[in-house]
């Protein structure tokens, strides 16, 4: 009797190399060292106007005293034409993100629309939840469909404008995704560095929307006022949400000098200096994307809304590295989800110092 030849097992092919995942602790200040132009970071670089320093200093004569976070509430609710308890303020915006996902533990489907700010990814997972990623197309130029959104989605995350694409989704899109039984996130921490023409506010800001259920709106005074070591933002959204999230916030959260700073920007002047701040970042804006759009190989996404701008450049982990070698600092963009080695993000500074970035970099592209 003639044994039947065992089957012969195939010979595995060449494993394809995982995908690493995204680095989301880092950040754009890891980018920056001695002697390098900062374009990594996308704080405006500029002194501190009086009626903004004047009242921080101030308060150092009187740090003995727990701070009182009332009066710059109240100057926050007046600024949105809101009420104070509809406020919470908060020791930057990455604070309220930690809030958002220790409060929320409930949360059965959290969602966080990419590419964005990787913060809120990374306070929902060290919270132990499990994070549902939707990766807008660059091919879309990062536009938002809300149908591509989980309808059982019960907590969703979206940056307007969206760092690090620089889009800015009409309010209309964003406000197609509340509904009862979700908590909404949407964070503009950039909000006030957009302009319109013939605009006279944030265009496409929900920061005085009341009539959404479950929104709650993040933002950061530290981004057009250059307050980043300072620590300051705050939270809008109705008062039964905010008081979730207060409840695991820890005991005077917000020092008296980032209060100071919250009132003080939040005065008519401060508003109306920030217009002018925007309308002029979007001019020095325009150029930097007119001399990248010049460079062959560089591809700039959509219309840019924001203090920075994001390019496609194949090689840009070398150019990076190019870069840094000449003395500039750019943001890496491979650790945001649904992006790749091929992106760079650029912040916006004033045309002298682009003009002199631009011709680096061609250079470096050249060679």
């Amino acid at each position: 009797m003639c044994e039947r030849p065992s089957a012969v097992a195939p010979v595995p092919g060449p494993v394809p190399p995982a995908v690493p995942e995204p680095d989301l602790g880092h950040h754009g200040d890891t980018e920056v060292g001695a002697g390098l132009v900062d374009l990594a970071v996308n704080v405006r670089q500029a002194p501190l106007p009086d009626w903004l320093a004047g009242p921080i200093t101030a308060t150092l004569a009187d740090l003995a005293r727990y701070p009182d976070p009332a009066p710059a509430r109240a100057a926050v609710a007046a600024r949105h034409r809101r009420h104070p308890d509809e406020v919470l303020l908060t020791a930057g915006a990455a604070e309220g993100f930690v809030l958002i996902a220790q409060a929320l533990r409930g949360a059965r489907r959290p969602v966080v629309v990419h590419p964005q700010f990787t913060e809120p990814e990374a306070a929902l997972r060290a919270a132990g939840h499990p994070v549902e990623r939707v990766l807008l197309d660059p091919g879309e130029d990062f536009r938002l469909d809300p149908d591509r959104v989980p309808a059982d989605a019960d907590l969703v995350m979206i940056g307007n404008p969206t760092n690090p694409t620089s889009v800015l989704h009409p309010a209309g899109t964003l406000a197609a995704l509340a509904r009862p039984g979700r908590v909404l996130v949407v964070d503009e921490a950039f909000a006030d560095t957009t302009a319109a023409p013939g605009s006279p506010g944030e265009p496409e800001s929900l920061a005085e929307r009341r009539d959404l259920p479950g929104l709650l709106v993040l933002r950061s005074l530290t981004k057009t006022w250059g307050l980043a070591g300072l620590r300051i933002g705050y939270l809008l959204g109705a008062p039964d949400l905010l008081s979730r999230l207060a409840a695991v916030q820890p005991l005077w959260a917000v020092s008296t000098p980032a209060l100071a700073a919250a009132s003080a920007c939040a005065s008519p002047v401060a508003v109306q200096a920030e217009r002018a701040i925007a309308a002029e970042l979007a001019a020095d804006r325009d150029h930097l994307v007119a001399r990248l759009t010049d460079l062959p190989g560089v591809r700039v996404t959509g219309r840019p809304a924001s203090a920075f701008v994001l390019l496609h450049l194949p090689g840009a982990t070398q150019v990076r590295t190019a870069l840094r070698g000449r003395g500039w600092a750019v943001r890496r963009g491979d650790t945001f989800p649904g992006l790749g080695p091929d992106w760079l993000r650029v912040a916006v500074r004033d045309r002298s110092t682009t003009d002199a970035f631009i011709e680096v970099l061609r250079e470096i592209m050249e060679a």
